[in-house]
């Protein structure tokens, strides 16, 4: 009577596991860069940026562009890690683990020189501010942005304060003289949100630079509300640094826990990869 031979059947060197780790991660970094592209790209066709080239002079502070180019970066990485690890595709892998090296050296090398060259970081980024000042009612998105940092992130008004403001061209004082409403005023952003006060009045920063405004203005007002200037009178530049001291333990968790991450992503793509050089070793 024959034997039966029993044999027994060749184990993957592939790890499923590593495999679909990556795989699904990078499906929800792949979803959200395409998410962001998009956005980007509907602001700029909103502002007819395409057939409007002369806004291209400034375009390294458009927000647009930044998501346009957040956006592509992000659905890049995320294909290579997503199809590459799917695919079980070296050529890909390698390309993800690639990018993500390069990312975090371009981190670690801003860090390093953003701590040496503070001065310089300071200036740039008050040559920044002052371009969004200069150009604000001309881009919708820089003055989203702007608002959104004077009003809701650091409360402040202007770069060192609210006579900033006379470098743009609807708030300077002399414009009263064309008939600016706005002259010697300042963004609605730059007004303290009153107690209950569900709708903000877009009128609340008319002529607040005004000489003799504050006397003229607050007769009816109580000795404790004249006490407190209805505008905040800080810079920006000096809220942002207050803001980075008061927050650079969380600041820097962040950081941290965004390196691991990528770190983490590098490796998982280098051993997935060793997988399947020993995988395709075994089949020849």
């Amino acid at each position: 009577m024959p034997t039966k031979v029993y044999t027994r059947k060749d184990t993957s060197e592939v790890s499923c596991c590593l495999k679909y780790i990556i795989f699904s991660f990078n499906v929800l970094f792949w979803i959200f860069g395409l998410g962001i592209l998009v956005v980007g790209i509907w602001a700029w066709l909103e502002k007819d940026t395409f057939n409007n080239l002369s806004q291209l002079t400034h375009i390294a502070l458009d927000p647009a562009f930044i998501l346009i180019l957040g956006g592509t970066l992000t659905f890049v990485i995320g294909f290579t890690g997503c199809v590459g690890a799917l695919r079980e595709n070296t050529c890909l892998l390698a390309t993800y683990a690639i990018f993500l090296a390069l990312i975090l050296l371009f981190e670690m090398t801003a860090g390093t020189l953003g701590f040496i060259f503070k001065d310089w970081i300071k200036n740039q980024a008050t040559g920044g501010f002052q371009t969004f000042i200069v150009h604000y009612r001309e881009d919708p998105d820089q003055q989203n942005l702007i608002d959104w940092i004077q009003e809701d992130w650091l409360q402040c008004c202007g770069i060192e304060g609210p006579k900033d403001w006379d470098k743009n061209n609807y708030f300077n004082c002399s414009s009263h003289d064309v008939g600016s409403r706005e002259a010697c005023g300042v963004p609605f952003s730059c007004c303290r949100r009153k107690p209950n006060e569900l709708i903000k009045n877009k009128q609340c920063g008319y002529d607040v630079r005004k000489p003799g405004y504050f006397a003229d203005g607050w007769t009816n007002l109580t000795p404790a509300q004249m006490q407190e200037p209805n505008i905040f009178e800080r810079g920006c530049l000096r809220a942002g640094e207050e803001w980075m001291e008061a927050n650079m333990i969380t600041v820097t968790s962040v950081v941290m826990a965004f390196a691991i991450v990528q770190i983490l992503g590098i490796c998982f793509a280098q051993n997935l990869r060793a997988d399947i050089f020993a995988q395709k070793a075994k089949w020849h």
